[in-house]
């Protein structure tokens, strides 16, 4: 299968790991992995900001870079969730591309049938599942049964979970407060677990969380569940 790597901007000027990590996992399981040089935001923060006429050169543009793939793949769920959910209704013609984008753990578990990867990571681990993969993507269980076939790893139920970080965006921004509360209650329950690392599909997500758990003085890390499955030891 050929698959276009969609690293997002977070990933890409701050996380360049996660991104790294997909195209690692993907190439173990035998597939060929492009980054198409011409990517560019998705247009998630305009649109979500009701800046929606200035994000259609973002969607023009991202359905004319990943013309032609089998599948395009990003390690987040809130931009995948962009993709899939705003393109066709902001551009009837991203319909066919928005189709055939994934969140990583729909590609491996739904497309490609996998979810021993060949990883291993001796640590605890508990699992945010993040509002957009939660809420619009439906991802499921999917990333847990990931998590859970990596060789060494003990994965911890973490209360609570379905619960937001209180990170959202901007939200972070216009309502700090409301988000230190609920930031505040996520890493007390994370802390609960007695995990090693808390683990996510959005790394915006997770730097919040781990903004937080820094400041607590907290012994958990976050990490972004692909790079647990990229991990070989």
């Amino acid at each position: 299968m050929k698959v276009a790597l969609f690293v997002t901007c977070v990933n890409d000027l701050v996380f360049p790991g996660t991104g790294r990590a997909v195209v690692q996992v993907l190439e173990r399981l035998g597939h060929t992995v492009e980054f198409p040089v011409d990517q560019g935001c998705c247009g998630q923060m305009h649109a979500n900001s009701g800046y929606r006429e200035e994000a259609l050169p973002l969607v023009a543009n991202f359905v004319k870079t990943f013309d032609g793939y089998d599948a395009v793949v990003g390690p987040s769920g809130s931009c995948v969730a962009m993709v899939r959910d705003w393109y066709p209704k902001l551009l009837p013609d991203a319909a066919e591309v928005a189709a055939r984008t994934y969140e990583l753990s729909e590609l491996l578990v739904d497309v490609l049938g996998v979810t021993d990867v060949g990883a291993t990571f001796p640590h605890r681990v508990t699992y945010h599942p993040t509002c957009h993969g939660l809420r619009m993507l439906r991802l499921g269980d999917r990333p847990r049964r990931l998590l859970a076939a990596v060789g060494g790893l003990e994965l911890l139920d973490l209360p609570g979970a379905e619960e937001c970080c209180g990170f959202g965006g901007t939200f972070a921004v216009k309502n700090a407060g409301v988000s230190g509360a609920m930031l505040a209650d996520k890493c007390q329950a994370i802390a609960g677990t007695g995990a090693e690392y808390v683990a996510a599909v959005d790394n915006s997500c997770l730097a919040h969380i781990g903004g937080g758990l820094s400041r607590a003085g907290g012994p958990a890390r976050p990490i972004h569940y692909a790079e647990i499955l990229a991990a070989t030891s």
